[in-house]
């Protein structure tokens, strides 16, 4: 049972089955993905069945939260454990990328060096791969998916790297609106952090097809195609879901619901904006240029 709100109460809502949906949702989306990356038919479809289901259940989920919020529900220990909340969700999520950096960190710095014969490689060297010598970026001593050619990363690598940072600035100017009760000026830099997220989506799509059509260069190329599209690949797909996070909350600006001084929902997903432009930086650095 919910308990009745009071000032010096915890609010606790009823029983939801809002978290086994959603885990049946993530379960579909999985076997879906899996089985299309291993050349099942079905797995494709299936896997677009298990993302519609996790967007709806987000949608309902997150709309009974900003119900309950809209009704007074929430008071100032509710408003700490979602700061709380967010805080370690960010974290895990700096987690998730640095298992990828590490990844990359690995095979560029220790695998592929000791695969040529240097430091503790002779032996794997000389008996498995006789006269290899690894270089950056590499396919591998197999030469995976064929010969390829990398993304320069002045032409739209860096046209995106200035429109995320463009979009910090925008994410900012919209919280200093909103503290301030320029409702204009909020809705307006707010409006233009989602345009830009999108015109960095778009693109991406771009570099991704130029990449596949034009230079051969694909998830299949080598240890270099898989760490190159899964780290910019996950970044892409978060900043999908930050965009729409965002479009989210300028619906909700414009209809008022936040104040100068209670708007913790719009302070969140300025959190993950900001992680996620910090991200990109990484990723222009050490996947693009170095």
């Amino acid at each position: 049972m919910a308990q009745t709100h009071d000032a010096n109460q915890y609010y606790v809502p009823h029983h939801s089955g809002w978290p086994f949906l959603g885990s049946i949702a993530l379960f579909t989306t999985m076997i879906g993905v899996a089985n299309w990356m291993n050349g099942h038919a079905w797995g494709e479809a299936v896997f677009f069945i298990g993302i519609f289901m996790v967007l709806l259940v987000l949608g309902r989920w997150f709309g009974d939260v900003i119900g309950e919020s809209l009704q007074g529900k929430y008071n100032a220990q509710v408003d700490t454990s979602f700061r709380m909340g967010m805080m370690w969700f960010i974290f895990s999520e700096v987690m998730f990328f640095a298992a990828f950096f590490g990844a990359l960190f690995y095979a560029r710095m220790y695998a592929l060096p000791w695969l040529s014969g240097e430091g503790d490689g002779v032996l794997t060297n000389q008996f498995l791969y006789p006269g290899y010598s690894a270089g950056w970026p590499a396919n591998g001593p197999a030469a995976i998916g064929g010969s390829f050619e990398t993304i320069p990363a002045w032409g739209l690598p860096l046209l995106n790297t200035m429109l995320l940072l463009s979009s910090g600035v925008t994410i900012t100017l919209a919280h200093h609106a909103l503290r301030a009760n320029q409702r204009r000026s909020l809705l307006f830099w707010l409006g233009a952090t989602v345009a830009l997220g999108a015109l960095f989506l778009f693109f991406q799509a771009e570099e991704y097809i130029h990449a596949y059509h034009e230079l051969n260069l694909t998830l299949g190329s080598g240890i270099y195609g898989s760490t190159f599209f899964m780290l910019t690949g996950f970044h892409g797909m978060h900043v999908t879901l930050g965009a729409i996070m965002l479009a989210v909350i300028w619906l909700r600006c414009a209809k008022g619901h936040f104040s100068k001084d209670h708007h913790f929902a719009f302070e969140a997903v300025a959190w993950y904006w900001h992680f996620v432009d910090v991200v990109w930086l990484g990723l222009f650095l050490f996947v693009y240029v170095l």
